[in-house]
């Protein structure tokens, strides 16, 4: 073989492991799984406050705007969002993907027990937060209505029986119910008799709260 022969040789070889090497990127590139909208989970935790009795304004200037002022001091918050409901107000708090999720939870209950100062004082219960994911929505609505059982039945019936069974199916993740209407009891005052008997009304509230309340015997 001489000098000649070895350099065309050469170029001939190089020309087909390139075109094998393209041949196989293009049928490689076309089997790859790729989706148009592929789903992100961004770390997301949902923080939940409830206020019974509140409007809407109440539950956004008093529940609302102390939690989002402390919240706002979280590092890697990229997105804040609330809503501000009849007696309810969530919050939902959108981090960077490069934040771990748990280490954002801590952060998140540490400043609702900073915000707890500033929160009403007759709140049922403290704040309360869950991790979500923004992408999953709820698959399966049931809506149930009676003609003969009031409102607060139902609910019962929803939360006790229907809720909790549902939430024993082997791949339901979470079961909530909406629209509910709690058991409330309603006082009527006579202000000449308080006037008489020279009570306030929130001695009157003390007192149908003390004499309502569930302690462990």
């Amino acid at each position: 073989m001489n000098l000649a022969e070895l350099f065309i040789k050469r170029p001939v070889m190089t020309t087909l492991v390139m075109a094998a090497i393209l041949l196989f990127g293009i049928m490689g590139y076309r089997l790859l799984p790729v989706s148009d909208l592929p789903n992100v989970d961004f770390p997301t935790i949902l923080v939940s406050a409830t206020l019974p009795g509140a409007t809407p304004d109440t539950m956004a200037s008093a529940v609302a705007l102390p939690l989002e002022k402390q919240f706002s001091t979280i590092a890697g918050v990229d997105n804040m969002t609330s809503v501000s409901a009849q007696g309810a107000s969530s919050i939902t708090l959108q981090f960077a993907l490069d934040r771990n999720i748990d280490a954002a939870a801590q952060d998140v209950q540490s400043m609702i027990s900073k915000a707890a100062r500033d929160l009403p004082q007759n709140m049922p219960a403290p704040p309360s937060y869950q991790k979500v994911n923004p992408a999953d929505q709820p698959i399966l609505y049931l809506a149930l209505d009676s003609p003969t059982l009031r409102l607060s039945d139902v609910d019962e019936y929803a939360e006790t029986l229907m809720a909790q069974r549902i939430s024993m199916v082997s791949g339901v993740a979470q079961v909530q119910v909406y629209g509910s209407q709690k058991y409330a009891v309603h006082v009527q005052l006579d202000p000449r008799a308080l006037a008489y008997r020279q009570l306030g009304i929130d001695e009157v509230e003390a007192a149908v709260e003390k004499g309502n309340v569930n302690l462990p015997t």
